[in-house]
C-alpha cells in the first residue's frame, strides 16, 4: 500500500515538473521582456510625459491623468461601458456556441475530421499575416460589399425582430440576441480554441457512464445535465477566462482604439497609460469575480 502511494506521489511530482517546464518559456519571457514595461507604464500613468531628445521626460502629477480619463475625456466612460457590455454578451454567446458545436463534433459521423478542421480553420485565418491580408485585401472588401448589397431583401431575423419589437416583448434583450445572430460569423471565428478545449473534455468522459444512464432509463437531455455538464464543468471556467481575455485583445475593441488614438495621435502618454490601467484593472476584477462565481458550480472528480 505504501509503495502504491509512493508511486502516485512520484507520478504527480513528474507531472508537476513537466507542467513547469511547459510554462517556463512564458515565465522567462515575461520576466525578461514584460516586467519593466509593466511597471514603467504604471508609473507613467501618474506622470506628465513629454518626449525628449533621447528619452521620456516624466513629471509626477498624481492622479491627474485618471481624473482626465473619467471627468474630462468625453468618450472614455461611454466606450468603457459599451465594450464591457458587448464583452459579456459576446463571451456568453461564444461559450454557448462552442459548447453545442463541440457536442455535435463529438458524435460519430462520416467526415468528422474534416468538419473539425473547418471549425478550427478560423483560428488560423484570424492570426498573423492572414488577418492583415483579409482586412487589407481589396478583393475581399469588394466581395463583402457585393454580398451585402445582394442580401438586402427579405431577412428572417429582421422580420422576427420587427414582430417582437412591435409586440413590445423584451425589446432590449431581443436587440442583443439579434445583434449576436447577425454577427454569428464573428462568434464562430472566435470559438475555435474553445471548441477544441470542450472536445478534449468530452472525449475523457467514459462511455460506460452513458451506457449505465441508458440502462437506468435516462433520456439524452437528462444525461446532458447529469453527466456531461458536471464532468466538463471545469472547462467552462477555463474557456470563460480565455474568451474574456481574448475579447479584450481584439483589433476592433473601441477602448483599445481610443487608447491608441490618445497615445499615437495626441502623443499623450500619461493619459493613455491611465486609461490602459483603468481598463486592465476593471477586466482583472471582472475575471476574478466571475471566475469565483463559476468555480462554485464546478465539479472536480478524481
Amino acid at each position: 500500500m505504501k509503495t502504491k502511494k509512493n508511486k502516485l506521489a512520484g507520478l504527480q511530482k513528474r507531472k508537476a515538473i513537466a507542467g513547469y517546464l511547459f510554462i517556463a518559456p512564458f515565465i522567462i519571457g515575461f520576466l525578461v521582456f514584460m516586467v519593466k514595461p509593466f511597471f514603467q507604464s504604471l508609473y507613467m500613468s501618474f506622470c506628465n510625459v513629454e518626449l525628449g531628445s533621447s528619452a521620456f521626460n516624466e513629471t509626477w502629477v498624481g492622479i491627474v491623468n485618471y481624473k482626465q480619463a473619467f471627468l474630462v475625456d468625453p468618450e472614455f466612460n461611454r466606450l468603457l461601458v459599451e465594450e464591457i457590455a458587448r464583452m459579456i454578451v459576446y463571451s456568453l454567446a461564444i461559450i454557448v456556441f462552442s459548447f453545442f458545436v463541440s457536442l455535435i463534433l463529438n458524435q460519430k459521423f462520416k467526415g468528422r475530421a474534416l468538419v473539425r478542421a473547418v471549425f478550427f480553420l478560423p483560428v488560423i485565418l484570424s492570426s498573423g499575416v492572414i488577418i492583415g491580408l483579409e482586412s487589407d485585401n481589396q478583393l475581399m472588401a469588394t466581395l463583402a460589399q457585393q454580398i451585402e448589397t445582394t442580401t438586402t431583401g427579405v431577412s428572417i431575423t429582421d422580420g422576427i425582430e420587427q414582430i417582437l419589437t412591435t409586440a413590445g416583448v423584451g425589446t432590449r434583450a431581443f436587440e442583443k440576441v439579434f445583434e449576436v445572430i447577425d454577427n454569428i460569423y464573428d462568434v464562430a471565428i472566435a470559438s475555435g480554441i474553445q471548441i477544441i478545449i470542450f472536445l478534449s473534455g468530452l472525449q475523457t468522459i467514459p462511455a460506460s457512464m452513458y451506457e449505465a444512464a441508458d440502462i437506468e432509463g435516462c433520456t439524452k437531455w437528462e444525461s446532458l445535465w447529469k453527466i456531461t455538464f458536471p464532468m466538463i464543468s471545469s472547462l467552462f471556467l477555463v474557456n470563460w477566462i480565455y474568451t474574456v481575455i481574448d475579447f479584450c485583445m481584439r483589433s476592433d475593441n473601441a477602448v483599445i482604439e481610443k487608447i491608441q488614438k490618445v497615445m499615437i495621435d495626441q502623443l499623450s502618454y500619461g493619459p493613455a497609460s491611465a486609461m490602459s490601467w483603468v481598463y486592465f484593472v476593471i477586466i482583472l476584477a471582472f475575471v476574478g469575480i466571475t471566475s469565483g462565481l463559476i468555480s462554485k458550480g464546478v465539479y472536480y472528480y478524481e
